[in-house]
C-alpha cells in the first residue's frame, strides 16, 4: 500500500538492502562491455570464487548484482529462460534492451501484489547485439535506465562521481579495465586496497562471447599501466 505521502516502504526497504551490497561496475568501451565486481569476504575460511555477483546470461549478455544473492540467482534463472525462449521461438538472440525490460517488468510485478515482496537486488544487464554495446540498470522498484557506465552497491554515489569524471566515450579495453579497477578500489576507502583474489572481471565484444578475465592477465595490465 502507498503511504499518505505517496511512498512504497517495501520498495524503499529493498533499496536499502542494495546499498549494503558490495560494489559492481559496468562500463561500455569501444568494442564491448566490461563488468567488474568486488567480492569482499568476511572470513579467511570463505572461498571468494563461491560468492556469486557476476553472471553469464547468454553468450552475448552478462549481469552483475548488488543485494540479496538468493534474489539475484532467481532473477538470473528468469533472465536465462527468457533468453533461451527467444532463441527457440524466433531463432535469434534476444536484444539487450528487450531482456533488460523483461527483467524490470518482473521486478515491478513483485511490487504490485499482496503476498509478494520486492526483489532486494539491483541488477546491471549488459552485452553486445546488432545495436552495439548496451548497458542497463534495473532497480528493486522495476525502474530501468541505460548508461555508458554505472555502479551499484555500497558507495554508489561516490563511484558514480568518479565514473562521470573519468569516463570517456570510445575508450579502449585497457582504459576501461583501469577505470573499473580504480573506482572499485577508491570505493573501499583510503586505507584499503582492492585484492585481486576477491575481485572478478568479465567482458563481452561483438565477436567474443562472455568471458571472465584471468587474474594473471589483470595483474599484467595493471603492472603495465603503473609503469607507464
Amino acid at each position: 500500500m502507498f503511504s499518505p505521502d505517496g511512498r512504497l516502504y517495501q520498495v524503499e526497504y529493498a533499496s536499502k538492502i542494495v546499498e549494503q551490497g558490495t560494489m559492481g561496475i559496468g562500463i561500455v568501451y569501444n568494442n564491448g562491455v566490461l563488468f567488474g565486481v568486488d567480492k569482499r569476504v568476511s572470513s579467511k575460511l570463505l572461498l571468494p570464487d563461491s560468492i556469486e555477483k557476476l553472471f553469464k546470461i547468454d553468450e552475448h549478455i552478462g549481469a552483475i548484482s548488488a543485494g540479496l544473492v538468493g534474489d539475484a540467482r532467481r532473477l538470473v534463472q528468469m533472465a536465462r529462460k527468457e533468453s533461451q525462449e527467444n532463441r527457440m521461438y524466433y531463432d535469434e538472440r534476444i536484444q539487450i534492451e528487450t531482456l533488460a525490460k523483461r527483467v524490470a517488468s518482473i521486478k515491478q510485478l513483485y511490487t504490485q501484489y499482496g503476498g509478494m515482496r520486492p526483489f532486494g537486488i539491483s541488477f546491471v544487464v549488459g552485452g553486445v547485439d546488432e545495436t552495439g554495446p548496451r548497458l542497463f540498470e534495473t532497480e528493486p522498484s522495476g525502474a530501468l535506465a541505460e548508461y555508458y557506465a554505472v555502479a551499484i552497491g555500497k558507495g554508489k554515489k561516490d563511484a558514480m562521481k568518479l565514473l562521470e569524471k573519468d569516463f570517456k566515450e570510445k575508450m579502449s579495453f585497457e582504459e576501461a579495465l583501469m577505470l573499473c579497477w580504480n573506482v572499485l578500489e577508491k570505493s573501499l576507502g583510503e586505507k584499503q586496497k582492492l585484492d585481486i583474489q576477491t575481485a572478478e572481471f568479465a567482458f563481452i565484444e561483438k565477436d567474443k562471447p562472455f568471458a571472465r578475465i584471468e587474474r594473471q592477465k589483470i595483474k599484467s595490465l595493471l603492472g603495465k599501466n603503473k609503469q607507464a
